[in-house]
């Protein structure tokens, strides 16, 4: 599991690269808790490069969500591959949390 940050203008921008599971689930929700604490609570998960995600990944995604909410905030979901994208439907997943095409997609829907 890796992560990368880049910031898009006031966006900040997390790919997630490998799995993201039970022995992954809580250093994605360190990594994001600091991109937040400098600065970045208008997040973008960047998710074309998750192989699998499991339930705990799931929850790792909404404990982040939330955190950002509670700092004024929000998460979106972006590029996510199709067996991922099948996961956050069946879940009902994509009622809490917007998803979208592309990361492009996901930065322009915070101005809206």
């Amino acid at each position: 599991m890796e992560f990368q940050f880049s910031a898009l203008e006031s966006v900040g921008l997390v790919t997630v690269i490998g799995s993201l599971d039970a022995s992954t689930a809580a250093e994605l929700n360190e990594y994001i808790s600091t991109q937040i604490s400098t600065g970045y609570p208008q997040l973008v998960i960047d998710l074309s490069q998750v192989e699998f995600m499991s339930s705990a990944g799931l929850r790792a995604i909404l404990v982040s969500l939330k955190e950002c909410r509670r700092e004024g905030g929000d998460l979106r979901l972006a590029a996510a591959q199709p067996g991922i994208e099948k996961v956050l439907k069946l879940s009902g997943f994509l009622t809490v949390i917007e998803s979208y095409p592309s990361v492009a997609e996901a930065q322009v829907s915070f101005n809206d």
